[in-house]
């Protein structure tokens, strides 16, 4: 399997819409994705960003299912991800394993 990277960047969209959302997933049985390996969300001036990396791009689509309903229904516009096939991963908090493509 070819591990993704999941970038969205979604404008106009507040911390607590984020929150809620988070809230929704849980309600749904969704609180720890399969096959999500890292997430990270932030705010800028004008948006919130959001970057996943998933063991597969099928596992982003089956979640896809459960979280695109989910955005819609919190007033999040429909707004693909860029979806990119990853090429290094690295955790500071771990030893050092370098997973490039090269």
């Amino acid at each position: 399997m070819e591990k993704i990277m999941v970038y969205f960047d979604m404008p106009g969209m507040s911390g607590e819409q984020y929150d809620q959302i988070w809230r929704d997933l849980i309600a749904a049985g969704h609180s720890h994705p399969k096959g999500l390996l890292h997430h990270a969300a932030a705010p800028t001036a004008s948006s919130w960003l959001v970057v996943d990396v998933w063991e597969s791009a099928d596992h982003f689509k089956e979640f896809g299912e459960v979280l695109m309903p989910i955005l819609s229904k919190n007033g999040i516009a429909d707004n693909d991800p860029l979806i990119l096939p990853l090429h290094n991963m690295y955790n500071g908090a771990e030893k050092p394993e370098y997973e490039s493509k090269i």
